[in-house]
């Protein structure tokens, strides 16, 4: 068996809804930049599912088709020594002159395959449809895109539709290569359920082979499927891909955290937004990795499961996993070593597959409606793509080496207890595993256990699995060197972040030499005990480095030149740090505002107004807030990438003080005409506060986003209802 291989692939969805298409490629920015191919090559990435996709090229009249764009990658490609694997639709439904539902679906995407096999006679390998069954579920059985369709009947025409394309698309190929290769992908999951949904389960069970099947010409008299699609009136068509299937050959499998499924019949242990059913039934259905116990196998299972049922050459075709980083990290490892194990079992895996490279937009509205970008293994966010830690990883995972980065240990939040979100199940497979892949954890270090920083950071460490150690001052007293050095010496972290400080900005006036000992002093010895043991850190600062006069959203290159005794502190922090050697990041952040603690500006709103109070906010300064929970995950990502320079991190927006607090009064249900936006001057501020100060900050949602988690996050609606009934107890008084 030849050595696993790297493939890799730009998330490059076309797909229509309504009238409008969505192009992946051109929101991700990956269209513009012919120089991502470098940094893709230099992952060691052998093969390249590449798009020649139908909706760019040709996109009006057949005869007419615009080259330029995949004749200059291409010719880049192979100047780089990888393959493509040529795509020629990917969950779209073709130009406006066809659909899904178009009887002549299949020859016109044959047709266009023609002319691409003609232009490019030296690509071997093809997907001319990629996910085939699931662009069919999607766009004709639950109508979310075009052609909309929202019935069965709809749902395996567009799906034999699809294969049909395949089979004339491959002939048409072959026509020019006789020995191009069918690299046919699809999502395969598996569906559990309870007692019930049984009847369901099986069909679900039946229905996720029959790409595959249709293509091997397995879709015959005989087949649990058969009488079901010839009640459609597709018998013809069945007969007619029987009589000359075009197996694959190479069975691409995409799976996802989100591919296997479990139907429960109790309806009532789940919100009602999750209830449905199929007509006769109804039931949920959820993420089996969210119920059952222990955990599915997932990925390892469609691998078996496929090689047994075809015994065809498999390639992992999609690995992604919309997340953290250390859980992107996780997943990619995962699936790199259940590849092996397929392996050494007999399975012939050839490939692994690192997908969404610069990352994707809006699939968590499933490309519906404007959505959340998600990094890949180069984050896109802000222009040049940046590399994230992956690229490390897949660097090791192709020489063969281990890859040692800390945040890599432990194990992914599918094998731990968070992943149950609904009442567990047991598994109806006896001897399913679930074992644990992490190796020995050093932590992070955390300073700061009583502030709100510290605080949210272990609690997101929590969250997403990160061994850590949460210091106060008698664990680490940043005015003692020889405190700074025992922690280190004693913990031994990877890292250690800086969250405790001096906070008091209008105190600092007065005490500037307390605060500048520990927002300065006290840092710099910190980071220089880490230097010395090559421990990376974290620093925060703030917008008060800047005194608001540049009219404009202050960037990370932008000279400081604070007002006050606060920012001064945090500016000769910024200055010296900056000097030293070693790995040190400096996180330039503001308006913090979170639902876990009480003291922030956006929680005393949601206090006034819930209690029927006025509230006082400056009119006259605008600011870029700080979703901590945000925030946190943010620094995280950014730590385990390596960033080593000063960074802005705020949600994306700029508001004045007024703003923010009718906003936090509109997305909370609460009476914004208690609001009085007043000039800072009025609120008794000692020290001078910047009138202009939002930061340019790509890595966080909007904040928009941020406003609507914080608004349904638990303990703020719990904090409405109480101060709700403090109210009316007083009034009734």
């Amino acid at each position: 068996m030849q050595p696993l291989e790297l493939w890799g692939g730009a998330e490059c969805t076309v797909n229509r809804v309504g009238d409008a298409f969505r192009d992946q490629l051109i929101e991700t920015g990956h269209h513009d930049r012919a120089e991502d191919l470098d940094r893709i090559a230099a992952l060691g990435v052998k093969a390249l599912r590449f798009p020649v996709l139908w909706e760019r090229v040709c996109p009006d009249d057949p005869t007419q088709c615009d080259w330029t764009w995949t004749d200059d990658r291409l010719t880049r490609i192979r100047e780089r020594g990888m393959r493509p694997i040529a795509g020629l639709v990917h969950h779209g439904s073709g130009p406006r002159r066809t659909h899904l539902l178009d009887p002549n679906f299949g020859v016109k995407l044959g047709d266009y395959a023609a002319q691409v096999a003609e232009r490019y006679p030296w690509i071997a390998d093809w997907t001319p449809v990629n996910e085939p069954l699931t662009t069919a579920r999607f766009a004709a059985l639950y109508g979310h895109w075009y052609p909309h369709a929202r019935d069965e009947a709809s749902f395996w025409r567009a799906l034999v539709h699809q294969i049909e394309g395949v089979v004339c698309a491959m002939a048409a190929v072959r026509q020019v290569r006789p020995d191009a290769r069918l690299i046919q992908t699809e999502d395969l999951g598996k569906t559990y359920g309870t007692p019930a949904t049984q009847a369901q389960v099986a069909y679900d069970n039946d229905r996720r082979w029959m790409g595959w099947d249709l293509l091997c010409g397995r879709v015959v008299p005989g087949h649990t499927l058969w009488e079901r699609l010839v009640g459609f009136g597709l018998a013809d068509k069945l007969e007619a891909l029987a009589g000359a299937p075009c197996p694959p050959d190479v069975i691409g499998i995409n799976h996802y955290l989100t591919s296997d499924r479990f139907l429960d019949e109790n309806v009532a242990a789940y919100p009602p937004p999750m209830r449905g059913g199929n007509g006769s039934i109804a039931y949920v259905d959820t993420e089996a990795v969210r119920v059952l116990d222990p955990a599915p196998d997932g990925l390892a299972n469609a691998l078996a499961e496929a090689w047994s049922r075809y015994r065809i050459p498999i390639a992992i075709s999609e690995v992604h996993n919309g997340c953290t980083r250390e859980e992107q990290m996780r997943w990619m490892r995962d699936a790199w070593q259940d590849a092996k194990a397929a392996r050494v079992a007999g399975v012939e895996v050839q490939a692994v597959t690192a997908w969404s490279l610069f990352g994707a937009s809006g699939w968590n509205t499933l490309l519906t409606a404007p959505g959340l970008y998600e990094p890949g293994v180069f984050d896109g966010r802000g222009g040049e793509p940046r590399p994230t830690a992956m690229v490390a990883l897949l660097q090791a995972l192709v020489r063969g080496e281990r890859h040692d980065h800390p945040a890599l240990d432990g194990e992914g939040w599918w094998q731990r207890d968070v992943r149950v979100t609904h009442q567990s199940r047991p598994h109806p497979e006896p001897g399913s595993r679930c074992g644990g892949r992490g190796g020995p954890r050093r932590p992070l270090l955390i300073a700061g256990a009583t502030g709100t920083l510290g605080q949210a950071l272990a609690r997101s460490c929590e969250v997403r699995g990160l061994a850590y150690v949460l210091t106060d001052r008698a664990g680490l007293d940043l005015g003692n060197s020889a405190s700074i050095a025992a922690a280190l010496d004693t913990y031994q972290p990877w890292a250690v972040i800086n969250a405790a400080g001096w906070v008091r900005v209008d105190d600092a006036e007065d005490e500037e030499a307390a605060c500048f000992a520990a927002n300065c002093l006290g840092a710099i010895q910190l980071a220089i005990a880490a230097s010395e043991r090559d421990i990376a850190t974290v620093s925060f600062s703030s917008d008060l480095v800047f005194d608001g006069a540049l009219g404009r959203h202050y960037t990370e290159a932008d000279l400081c030149a604070p007002l006050g005794a606060y920012g001064r502190s945090k500016a000769a922090m910024e200055a010296a740090i900056g000097g030293l050697s070693g790995r040190h990041l400096v996180v330039r952040t503001a308006a913090f505002f979170s639902p876990w603690d009480r003291h922030n500006f956006a929680v005393h709103v949601v206090d006034a107004l819930a209690a029927g109070r006025r509230f006082a906010a400056a009119e006259d300064q605008v600011v870029s807030p700080a979703y901590v929970p945000d925030l946190c995950n943010a620094v995280l990502d950014a730590l385990i990438d390596g960033t080593d320079r000063i960074l802005h991190l705020a949600n994306q927006g700029a508001v004045h003080w007024a703003d923010f607090a009718t906003s936090v009064a509109e997305a909370c249900g609460l009476p914004a005409g208690l609001i009085d936006a007043v000039p800072g001057a009025a609120l008794g501020w000692k020290a001078l506060r910047p009138r202009y100060v939002p930061l340019a900050s790509q890595r966080m949602p909007s904040l928009d986003a941020a406003l609507q988690a914080f608004a349904t996050a638990p303990e703020v609606l719990e904090r409405i209802a109480r101060a709700g009934q403090e109210a009316k107890v007083l009034q009734s008084a």
